[in-house]
């Protein structure tokens, strides 16, 4: 038998923050991975785009304060700067302006946080983005709709971000975070699955592996991406959450660069139901933003999810992105990758305790909390240490000080019980 104060389940990019703030706050920690290495679940399979556009304050401010966090990346680490280091492509971000994210909504939302933006009318963008054209074709349509190749009659603007980017390689940032966890002290098993979750005096005890080992532990954390509904399942717990959360697929496209855009920035286009990032070696990545013309791919199981790129989604995507840049070329070959997003209803994240005493979530990160990673450990270390004192979370929900920024972030905004979020896009915007 293993024995450790917290047993972090999943060694994604949050399992690993939330590690190494638990081993920081002096917990002995142990984290376990069905896959061969950190980062090799869905954080693989992340555009890890950072920007601060989000439904709520607490989104906002949570995104801002990661941003400082990115752009120290070695402080935050603990470690000296290096060339083996995750790197934060500061290349700006424009996002488009429609109904379901107007800049009035975002504007106030930054000018509360102290985000610096500015607001870009149709002449701008075109003079700011290379190749972009600002027509606007609200709401998305799909291909085989005729009206989607209608020419525009309006134009539209948008909120651009000069501190946003992207990251460059999410998967070594996830292994920044499992190495400087380790020199914490933390231990990973790899290649280890979760079968069973022991329950001592009505609390987790722990979890049992596949193998039969068991990890006995006062203090369990699902931090299983996909697998964390399933996880729940077996810890008997979920019946209490008012937001649902489920596995969805994605695909995420990538293409030579159109002429000029090589440097960016992201472009989110809701407006078309794309949004476009660059990359260091002068390609695009293409994503979907779940517009509601598209169905939407859920998954029972994410073990049985097909990896490959398909053809129909990478038509429609690349093709949508061309509307937005007439330059961009549509090779005959998919070209990207597949992975499993784990959804919340309303695209907002769980970081909570549940009903089960010492079993403990951060899940439902639908595809937009990468860029939060490194503030999510911190979350989650500060809510796991005021409940285990005592404190009524679900009553009167933790507070977070952001170090950097100054700003409190109520964790209730992510609570298995929170009222729907009804200001979200709902998309992987949030």
């Amino acid at each position: 038998m293993v024995t450790a104060d917290v047993v972090v389940v999943g060694a994604g990019v949050i399992g690993c923050s939330v590690a190494l703030e638990l081993a920081r706050a002096g917990r002995d920690v142990v984290v376990v991975d069905k896959a061969a290495g950190a980062g090799q679940g869905s954080t693989s399979a992340s555009s890890a785009i950072v920007r601060f556009n989000y439904s709520t304050f607490d989104g906002v401010a949570t995104a801002w304060e990661s941003l400082h966090c990115w752009a120290g990346w070695a402080a935050h680490l603990g470690t000296e700067p290096g060339p083996g280091l995750a790197a934060l492509h500061r290349v700006g971000a424009a996002m488009l302006d429609v109904p379901a994210m107007t800049v009035d909504r975002t504007g106030a939302l930054f000018d509360a946080v102290g985000v610096p933006f500015e607001v870009w009318d149709a002449a701008t963008l075109r003079d700011r983005v290379p190749g972009l054209e600002p027509g606007r074709h609200w709401p998305p349509k799909r291909l085989d709709d005729p009206a989607f190749w209608q020419d525009h009659t309006e134009e539209l603007g948008a909120v651009y971000m000069p501190d946003a980017g992207y990251v460059d390689d999410p998967m070594l940032a996830a292994r920044n975070l499992a190495d400087a966890a380790a020199r914490h002290g933390v231990r990973f098993l790899f290649r280890e699955r979760v079968v069973e979750v022991p329950r001592t005096g009505g609390r987790a005890a722990g979890v049992v592996l596949a193998g039969g080992t068991r990890i006995a532990a006062p203090v369990v954390v699902n931090v299983a991406g996909p697998w964390s509904a399933g996880l729940n399942a077996l810890a008997g717990v979920g019946a209490d959450f008012t937001v649902a959360v489920r596995p969805m697929r994605q695909e995420v496209h990538q293409v030579p660069a159109p002429p000029g855009y090589t440097r960016g920035p992201v472009v989110g286009d809701l407006d078309l139901g794309v949004y476009v990032r660059p990359t260091p070696g002068g390609a695009v990545l293409i994503g979907g933003t779940e517009p509601e013309c598209d169905p939407l791919q859920w998954v029972d199981d994410p073990d049985t999810v097909n990896l490959n790129r398909t053809k129909e989604l990478f038509e429609a995507q690349v093709t949508r992105a061309a509307r937005r840049f007439p330059g961009l070329g549509v090779p005959a070959t998919p070209k990207g990758i597949a992975g499993v997003y784990d959804v919340a209803a309303d695209w907002t994240p769980v970081y909570d305790r549940t009903d089960l005493d010492g079993f403990y979530v951060a899940m439902g990160t639908s595809g937009n909390q990468f860029k939060n990673a490194p503030v999510a450990g911190q979350l989650m270390s500060t809510l796991i240490q005021a409940v285990e004192k005592g404190h009524d979370h679900d009553a009167d929900p933790v507070r977070f000080h952001c170090p950097h920024t100054g700003h409190t972030v109520n964790l209730g905004t992510f609570s298995r019980r929170r009222t729907t979020n009804e200001n979200s896009t709902g998309t992987v915007m949030g």
